[in-house]
């Protein structure tokens, strides 16, 4: 009698002769398929953009995912993808020939010697063209105004902070990096055109950086806010037709600055007073409307409004998310419409079209904080209507075109 070894070894055989011979049977059934196959090379091919158009918004994906989208809101389509890291910041050449992204790598992954440089990409292939080596940078992410560009697109500036305040100066036509500029106790970035930069500064005023001439000359406002008391938030907003920057601060006052080489800063007004309500105040417990968020306002400058992000709460809750979208027409200091809204969102941008369409963008699962990419929507202003909602986008900025 054969043992139980034996005996499998006997089937896995006779398995084996079925399955060459079942083989022989199928190969002698297929059907010739010579010349059928391809010989020549595969060829791959890469899809162009346009340049960018007003209606387009660049959504970056917040903290977990890297990466800035890019969507049209004409017709609610994606289109493609920016690679921006984590704490990498983008700008968007104001003639659509390219974007440059300011971003820093260690050779060792996450240590090892640091490298901080800008990303130029073509703005038609999204290839990359080339790097341009920079000093140093600061790793804050959701910021608007820490890598910015001149109004026409020739000269990059990117803030720094090692160990004080600067500024790294690049010419994007040479591709070169200039000169660092020190601006202590200074930040948030704004172009000044024919000047060089303002920017906002701790002791709560204004500095012209005036970078035309061999020798810097940095001229500053008296103060005009408290950066303790009734901070302003960095979201400031730029007007270049009247060469202007638009500020809100913590309670509602909306401030505007004339820029140049001697800034000029107009008398605060209340943006609750400008809808008929109280002032805001910084008393603890006084339950009002404020402005809150990560980028809480949105200026169109053909009009002239204002897009604010507003919830009911308690001073000190400018993170919060808003339940309601206030449009502020800066000439009449009056609120002309309110707009409610889902979601929470705790960014807004507006396109600088001619009918605008505003964007906000809510926080993912987790909430503030957790960094998961959330909704984006789309909201015609004038009606409230929602055109588009983008699912799970981003949680970071929202950028529109220059």
């Amino acid at each position: 009698m054969k043992s139980p070894v034996q005996f499998r070894f006997l089937g896995t055989r006779l398995r084996l002769a079925c399955t060459i011979v079942l083989g022989a049977a199928a190969l002698a059934a297929t059907p010739a398929m010579a010349g059928t196959a391809s010989v020549e090379p595969e060829e791959s091919a890469t899809n162009t953009l346009a340049a960018p158009k007003p209606s387009w918004v660049y959504l970056q994906r917040g903290f977990v995912l890297p990466g800035t989208v890019i969507y049209d809101t004409a017709t609610g389509k994606y289109l493609a993808q920016i690679e921006t890291p984590l704490l990498g910041d983008l700008a968007i050449d104001p003639e659509g020939k390219h974007y440059y992204v300011a971003e820093t790598t260690w050779t060792r992954r996450l240590h090892g010697t640091r490298q901080d440089y800008i990303s130029v990409y073509d703005a038609n292939t999204l290839k990359l063209e080339g790097d341009i080596d920079i000093p140093g940078r600061i790793l804050v992410g959701n910021h608007e105004h820490d890598f910015i560009l001149s109004q026409d697109g020739k000269t990059a500036y990117v803030y720094d902070f090692s160990p004080i305040s600067s500024i790294n100066v690049v010419d994007l036509v040479k591709r070169k990096f200039v000169r660092n500029v020190e601006l202590p106790g200074c930040a948030d970035l704004i172009p000044n055109p024919g000047v060089g930069l303002a920017a906002l500064c701790s002791d709560g005023s204004l500095a012209a950086i005036n970078l035309t001439g061999g020798k810097v000359d940095i001229t500053r406002t008296d103060p005009f806010f408290s950066a303790t008391g009734d901070p302003i938030f960095d979201n400031v907003e730029f007007d270049k037709s009247k060469n202007e920057v638009v500020m809100l601060s913590y309670t509602g006052l909306v401030y505007t600055a004339k820029l140049g080489a001697k800034p000029t800063v107009s008398a605060p007004w209340s943006i609750q007073e400008a809808a008929g309500v109280r002032k805001g105040e910084t008393a603890p417990n006084d339950v009002n409307w404020f402005p809150g968020g990560a980028q809480p306002i949105a200026l169109h400058i053909a009009s002239g409004h204002l897009f604010v992000l507003m919830h009911t709460g308690e001073f000190w809750t400018h993170k919060e998310g808003a339940t309601e979208i206030w449009d502020l027409d800066l000439t009449s200091h009056k609120v002309v419409k309110r707009l409610p809204v889902t979601g929470e969102p705790n960014v807004i941008n507006v396109t600088q079209e001619a009918k605008p369409k505003v964007i906000v963008v809510g926080e993912g699962e987790g909430g503030s904080g957790a960094g998961l990419p959330g909704d984006a929507t789309v909201i015609d202003p004038a009606t409230g209507e929602v055109k588009y909602t983008f699912k799970g986008v981003g949680s970071g900025l929202a950028q529109i075109a220059p």
